[in-house]
């Protein structure tokens, strides 16, 4: 390994073990804050919520761990650990945050590491982000929310606001009935929306990375996303409303790229099913109907919306895709005909392309080893090698080897 390459990745290494590990050992080592300036506000225990929220979205399970390793340090004895849920356990925690090293440290080494070997790694990370997102907005936040719920009627809103304590509203009670179920029952399904929110715009940036050959990409895109987790767990020991200001500026963003990483997710779900499955083995591309992903050279369609092509009446092609998948289907017509597209075979996925190697569409990784096949049963006019194929192509056409055959 050169030297800057072995200096850049240990430089890497320890950046992102330290933005992984300083921010929640400041939180586990904080001290009992001061009395007096103690926020005991009614909006404290929701900016604290907020807060807890987005840090788990952003991240799951280095989210999940850290919180749950938080609440078992600052656990006031043995007795009081033994009662804390289950992702506050050291059994759960400890091993979670081992595995948030090993990824860390898989993204690091992947900046010498060939994209071929790194790949699996990286389909398998994307996989363990679903899940432990699917856990965490099932089990861990409505855990969080419900600490929203406990200091509304703990007493803490009544000691703060006393006339509403005079009044009853602080427990939200009126004779028999308890509002605690009333408000749990608006809360968490809050949380759990705000959490869908920012998961999808930060799972997006997983399969970026399993879409990049270059691992100083993925180092720096998973650095980046640490960061500004660590960010909002140390401003929210710091002061809650902060964090909760830098949460909401992570929503609002989150909210105006869900379609983009809605789109983004699909295609990851799509490519890391068809990679494990091993799909591409029992497929056989169709005559019409083939499914794949708009590419920027589609007209009129989101890219990397998932639909079919469809042969029409007049010789060409029509794209037909539904919004957001459940919406009603809509129909763009292709430009072009058959003849004036290809197909190009790339080294983990492949494309139909124009005449300017554009990418109209992107092709599942079902149809890695099918190009021939998508070209006859289409009409297209070949097949063409792009990205990592076509420089290698040059590369072994440059000391006269066949290029022809990389395709």
């Amino acid at each position: 390994m050169p030297p800057m390459k072995r200096v850049t990745s240990l430089v890497l290494l320890v950046c992102l073990s330290l933005s992984v590990v300083v921010p929640f050992a400041m939180a586990a080592t904080v001290g009992a804050p001061v009395p007096a300036k103690k926020d005991s506000s009614p909006a404290a225990p929701l900016a604290t919520a907020i807060s807890t929220v987005t840090g788990i979205a952003i991240s799951p399970l280095l989210g999940t761990s850290g919180y749950g390793a938080f609440k078992w340090f600052t656990a006031k004895d043995e007795q009081a650990r033994a009662a804390l849920p289950w992702y506050a356990q050291i059994k759960f925690w400890l091993p979670a945050l081992l595995l948030v090293a090993a990824c860390a440290a898989k993204d690091t080494l992947g900046t010498v590491v060939p994209p071929g070997l790194k790949k699996p790694l990286d389909v398998l990370e994307t996989l363990e982000n679903k899940f432990s997102g699917l856990v965490a907005a099932g089990a861990v936040v409505p855990f969080a929310m419900d600490t929203l719920t406990s200091a509304f009627f703990s007493g803490k809103v009544g000691a703060v606001m006393p006339e509403l304590a005079h009044s009853g509203l602080a427990t939200i009670q009126i004779g028999a009935f308890d509002g605690s179920g009333l408000l749990n029952l608006l809360t968490v399904p809050f949380g759990v929306a705000i959490f869908a929110l920012v998961w999808l715009a930060s799972h997006a940036i997983n399969v970026l990375i399993l879409l990049s050959p270059w691992g100083a990409i993925d180092a720096a895109l998973k650095g980046a996303r640490t960061a500004l987790l660590g960010l909002i767990t140390l401003t929210a020991t710091m002061d809650p409303m902060i964090s909760a200001g830098l949460s909401l500026v992570v929503i609002i963003i989150a909210y105006f790229v869900a379609g983009w990483a809605f789109r983004l997710t699909c295609f990851g779900s799509v490519f890391c099913w068809e990679f494990v499955s091993g799909r591409k083995a029992r497929f056989t591309p169709a005559a019409d109907g083939n499914t794949m992903f708009a590419g920027a050279k589609c007209p009129g369609v989101p890219i990397r919306s998932f639909g079919r092509l469809m042969q029409n009446a007049q010789g060409g092609f029509d794209f037909v895709y539904r919004p957001w998948l459940v919406f009603a289907p809509r129909t763009a017509l292709v430009p072009g005909n058959a003849k004036s597209l290809a197909v190009g075979s790339g080294a983990f996925f492949s494309e139909v392309i124009d005449g300017q190697d554009g990418t109209v569409f992107t092709l599942p990784p079902r149809y890695r080893g099918h190009e021939e096949a998508l070209v006859g049963a289409c009409g297209f006019s070949g097949v063409r090698p792009i990205g990592l194929h076509k420089a290698w192509s040059q590369l072994r056409a440059l000391f006269g080897g066949n290029a022809a055959g990389i395709s």
